[in-house]
């Protein structure tokens, strides 16, 4: 028998401008994963958006302002993948 996978607990992103598409995010060593407002859930790497991307979303998550911005203009399509 399998054992399910362990579930990721999504920080609440604090969204200090007020303004910001994002809600939740996952930190993890090599990636992030972003849940959005309108509940799309997408998977960003290292791979993918690149190591100094990834740093940077992770300051901008953790600061709580900014990260949706960022998003848009640098990473916007290059997440690894949909997850919902």
């Amino acid at each position: 028998m399998r054992t399910p996978k362990k579930h990721k607990m999504m920080l609440q992103y604090k969204n200090l401008s007020g303004d910001s598409k994002v809600a939740r995010f996952h930190i993890a060593k090599d990636a992030m994963t972003i849940r959005f407002a309108d509940c799309s859930v997408y998977l960003y790497t290292n791979q993918t958006a690149s190591p100094e991307m990834i740093r940077k979303m992770k300051t901008l998550a953790v600061a709580g302002k900014g990260l949706g911005t960022f998003i848009d203009a640098n990473v916007r399509d290059r997440f690894a993948r949909k997850i919902r």
